[in-house]
């Protein structure tokens, strides 16, 4: 998929860990597009919260979802943008300042997260903040235009699946009805 096809907005999301980033920056290679790395983004008092292990509150996440929609709804290129998105309101915020977009839930389990949280490298999130994303998240298992990855699946595997699931997504997609061999699709 090149610059020539349609313009997608599409963001990456999962709790931290999951590998939002590293996906996000491929899919926006392939795409021609533009990735936006969303943490890079929040309020400077939101990044103090974070690494002091305070955990952030709709408050804090909800000017920073609406600068990322801004950034997405802007232009007429492709963008990828890694956000957590952990709650159907704020998806549903993202929604209102984007048509069309779609979401990639890349799911991961508890211990993968923190295990991976943990190892990274001058990252502002600490890992001890892993636990209040899994209380945070809503599953958007069941929301329109929603492809679901497991985070544990090779990377340029689930780069594949996203492309195919983009080509083939005009309007609607069709419902998986919970197969475990592949990606996942729900309408």
């Amino acid at each position: 998929m090149g610059s020539g096809d349609a313009v997608r907005k599409v963001v990456v999301m999962g709790v931290s860990g999951c590998g939002k980033s590293t996906l996000g920056a491929m899919l926006a290679t392939a795409l021609d597009g533009v990735f936006i790395e969303g943490d890079a983004h929040h309020l400077p008092e939101s990044q103090r919260k974070m690494r002091d292990g305070i955990a952030l509150d709709d408050g804090d996440r909800e000017p920073w979802l609406d600068v990322l929609g801004g950034m997405m709804a802007d232009g007429r290129t492709s963008v990828v943008v890694s956000c957590s998105a952990l709650k159907a309101a704020y998806r549903a915020r993202l929604r209102a300042r984007v048509p069309d977009l779609r979401f990639v839930f890349l799911d991961i389990d508890r211990t993968e997260a923190w295990r991976r949280v943990a190892a990274r490298l001058g990252h502002a999130f600490p890992p001890t903040l892993v636990a209040n994303q899994f209380e945070a998240l809503e599953s958007p298992v069941g929301e329109d235009r929603v492809l679901r990855l497991s985070a544990s699946d090779r990377r340029e595997a689930n780069l594949v699946s996203v492309i195919e699931w983009l080509a083939g997504s005009t309007h609607g997609i069709g419902r998986d009805e919970g197969r475990q061999d592949g990606p996942k699709a729900w309408r």
